[in-house]
């Protein structure tokens, strides 16, 4: 546990850096939300009319654009971490 310590140490963070990283949370996780919502409706349509292939590319598209959110959630966190 020290010698992690000591290759990575802990960063001690304030509450106004806790406050700004919760706070793009809930915008991230907004956006992630209405990309679901939408998408979602759109799968529904897709399965209510058989387009197969469409809710395939639906599904696609809805774990692609939220691993895009995530990984920009993550770097706009490291960029006010550093």
């Amino acid at each position: 546990m020290e010698r992690l310590e000591k290759e990575s140490p802990t960063q001690e963070l304030s509450d106004e850096l806790k406050a700004k990283l919760a706070e793009l949370s809930k915008v991230f996780e907004a956006k992630i939300a209405d990309r679901e919502v939408f998408l979602n409706s759109e799968i529904a349509k897709a399965e209510l009319a058989g387009e197969f292939e469409v809710i395939e590319q639906l599904n696609k598209q809805l774990a692609s654009d939220r691993k895009v959110l995530e990984a920009e959630l993550e770097a706009k966190k490291n960029e006010l971490r550093a």
